[in-house]
């Protein structure tokens, strides 16, 4: 009997171990699957052949599908035909349109050599109703270098100014980072040209040699470029007041007779209405751009704010027609992913190592009394020189499961004379291997080197007072 219960009781032991080890088990597989749901996206779910999610603010890229592709981008490109013109022309100014401008394809305002347009009326053509022969319109007035106003430019003439305008293009793409991006139009139709290695965009490259290239982007170039524009061009207010316009019209300014003599009071009256359906699909959208051409298939470029969030997604080559709404699927795809696993998080209010600020010596300082090997210290701090209060960025948007890791490096000893404001050392602010934030550690007080009359003062003092 007692060998029956010795049994029984090793029986019911192994029963209990199973029991804990499978629930152990069925625990962990449950936080695996729950973290792989949090943490992830799945790329093969995107009709875009090419995508990108990016926090608007820092510009950190949250998801990436075929990110640095270069494709074709259409209409798209009128995103930066706006900022361009808004950051570089008066919106009150006349805009004479040329033939060059006039004989645009499809989509047009159906404009007229000759006739004049306030800048303004026709920066709410381009983006609403997407109009080919605005964008060059634009680009011809913004570009032309002598008598903007000239009704009879020549051809080559004509494209001499849209070139330089797309060089203007170029130089603002370059200048927010986006190497991967060459503007040959100012309306996205497709295009190919020999361009200098200048006028490429690439980083690396002396100017010097033609290269053949296409009009083209990359996705991430594209959410750059809508960052930019929506949340540090000087024009923000404008770009975003313009692209949100549901409604817009407009006349022209000035006409030619019927007997293309004389210019004569316009007549002609137009109205643009937004074609951006996006805006209308989710809350917080403020912005985007559509495009489309057989080469570039559906493209789209949007913005959505939510609270102190930004979120940009672009999209290349989203569907041939008849998939039409692939982008929008794609679109609320990638915000609520983003909305769903991204958190704002300030970079100075991580957590710092106190030993980034003890005291640092200072060899040959002056101190009070003759020191035995004549160290003084110095008080350190995290922060800004005063003369540049330009910082880098601070709020970026992380994932749930992701940390800022902050490591420094600092000066071990100084040599007199030290200054205040003095850089030391530096705390470096990182999510993964990306760092994003570096402040300067600075010195709070001035040491003084020693000198003779020092020396000779403190002997004085010491043995003689």
């Amino acid at each position: 009997m007692k060998k029956w219960k010795r049994r029984l009781g090793y029986a019911g032991i192994g029963i209990l171990l199973c029991l804990c080890i499978g629930l152990c088990s069925i625990a962990q597989s449950d936080a695996k699957t729950q973290q792989e749901t949090t943490c992830s996206i799945d790329g093969n779910k995107l009709y875009a052949q090419s995508a990108v999610l990016m926090d608007g603010d820092s510009g950190r890229i949250l998801f990436a599908k075929n990110g640095q592709e270069q494709r074709p981008m259409a209409s798209t490109t009128k995103i930066m035909t706006l900022i361009v013109t808004l950051e570089n022309a008066n919106l009150e100014d006349l805009v004479t349109v040329s033939e060059y401008a006039a004989s645009m394809p499809d989509v047009q305002l159906h404009m007229r050599k000759g006739e004049s347009y306030q800048l303004k009326d026709l920066l709410y053509s381009l983006m609403l109703e997407s109009h080919n022969d605005s964008a060059v319109a634009i680009a011809e007035y913004v570009g032309g270098e002598d008598d903007k106003e000239s009704r009879d430019r020549s051809r080559e003439e004509s494209e001499k100014a849209v070139n330089a305008f797309c060089s203007m293009m170029n130089q603002k793409a370059r200048d927010i980072g986006c190497y991967d991006t060459c503007f040959l139009t100012p309306n996205g139709l497709d295009a190919t040209a020999t361009v200098q290695e200048s006028e490429s965009g690439a980083k690396t490259n002396d100017g010097k040699q033609d290269v053949q290239m296409e009009h083209s982007t990359t996705a991430e170039d594209l959410a750059r470029i809508m960052s930019y524009c929506v949340t540090k061009s000087s024009k923000k207010e404008l770009f975003l007041e313009i692209t949100q316009t549901p409604d817009y019209h407009f006349s022209n300014k000035t006409d030619v007779n019927e007997a293309g003599t004389g210019i004569v009071d316009g007549s002609r009256s137009f109205q643009c209405r937004n074609h951006n359906a996006f805006l209308q699909m989710m809350e917080g959208a403020i912005s985007g751009k559509t495009g489309y051409t057989s080469k570039a298939g559906y493209c789209y470029i949007g913005c959505v704010r939510e609270g102190d969030r930004t979120f940009v997604v672009s999209l290349l080559g989203c569907g041939w027609p008849n998939h039409k709404g692939y982008k929008w699927a794609d679109m609320k795809y990638l915000i609520h992913y983003g909305m769903d696993e991204y958190i704002p998080f300030r970079l100075s209010e991580a957590e710092l190592d106190p030993s980034i600020f003890t005291d640092i010596p200072v060899r040959n300082g002056k101190t009070e009394k003759i020191g035995e090997a004549c160290y003084a210290k110095v008080d350190v701090e995290s922060g800004e020189k005063p003369e540049d209060q330009s910082r880098e960025i601070d709020k970026i948007l992380l994932r749930k499961d992701e940390k800022v890791e902050v490591t420094y490096e600092k000066s071990q000893e100084l040599q007199a004379p030290v200054t205040m404001d003095q850089i030391v050392g530096t705390v470096v602010y990182k999510v993964g291997e990306e760092v994003w934030k570096r402040d300067p550690i600075l010195v709070k007080n001035t040491i003084e080197k020693i000198d003779y009359k020092w020396c000779a003062a403190l002997i004085f003092r010491k043995y003689f007072l």
